[in-house]
């Protein structure tokens, strides 16, 4: 049986407390083709030299460096060096479960109408549970994000999209996965928990989802508007919940 090559891309900025837990947990996959493509952003701590030491014991990492330019930089980049058919994406602090990769995999070879492939994502660290996600839509899609970063794509359709948004946006993943939609193409949730999502007192969410929220929503409107007018009936508004009736009456 012929498989794939899988490219994981991590990027890495000052995770030198999680860099290894997240590099064992993607090494200890049951998947046989795969690659792990590291981009460090400038870290200022050694988690350089913690992912060094790992590609020295395996032949799977690679490492590249940059100077520090956000996650999406990060993300576009490993995913430029990478030669894998399929790209999953996974953050430096996230842990996966030894099938996810196979599985994912199955889905996409199997059904090319399928675009993405994501899990159930289970919460830990500062808070922990199953984040139940929506049944996916079109019309949820341009009101929320209903899928976790780290789901499996086809690297030609990142090629078509131009990749994550490097602008300084909110939800960089949510914008992502309206560009790949937007010309269509299905999407698949594996019925069990692939992920394993860390909750940090100083993670980015947890940070900034209240003083950024405008700002990211203004972004979508602009960035994707016959996607959300064509959904929505008109601009996705500050609150989302309520967008497609505020449009239908004004």
């Amino acid at each position: 049986m012929k498989y794939p090559l899988v490219s994981v891309i991590i990027p890495v900025y000052n995770m030198s407390e999680y860099v290894s837990e997240t590099l064992d947990s993607v090494l200890s996959s049951d998947y046989p083709e795969m690659e792990i493509v590291v981009v460090d952003d400038g870290s200022t701590d050694n988690s350089a030299d913690i992912i060094k030491s790992y590609a020295e014991k395996s032949n799977k990492i690679k490492l590249f460096e940059q100077p520090n330019k956000g996650v999406s930089a990060a993300r576009n980049y490993a995913i430029q060096l990478s030669q894998g058919e399929y790209i999953l994406p996974v953050d430096a602090d996230d842990l996966i479960s030894e099938n996810y990769i196979r599985e994912a995999v199955k889905i996409l070879t199997d059904n090319p109408q399928i675009k993405v492939v994501s899990c159930e994502v289970e919460q830990f660290g500062e808070r922990a549970g199953i984040i139940h996600y929506p049944k996916f839509s079109y019309r949820l899609l341009a009101r929320k994000n209903m899928i976790v970063c780290s789901s499996m794509f086809r690297k030609s359709d990142w090629a078509k999209t131009g990749g994550f948004c490097e602008e300084e946006i909110f939800r960089e993943d949510w914008d992502f996965w309206i560009s790949m939609f937007t010309t269509g193409g299905d999407f698949f949730r594996l019925p069990f928990v692939g992920l394993k999502y860390r909750i940090r007192k100083d993670s980015r969410r947890h940070k900034n989802i209240t003083d950024k929220k405008k700002k990211m929503i203004d972004a979508i409107n602009q960035r994707h508007k016959a996607f959300i007018y064509q959904q929505l009936g008109g601009k996705l508004h500050y609150n989302r919940t309520w967008s497609r009736f505020l449009n239908k009456f004004f």
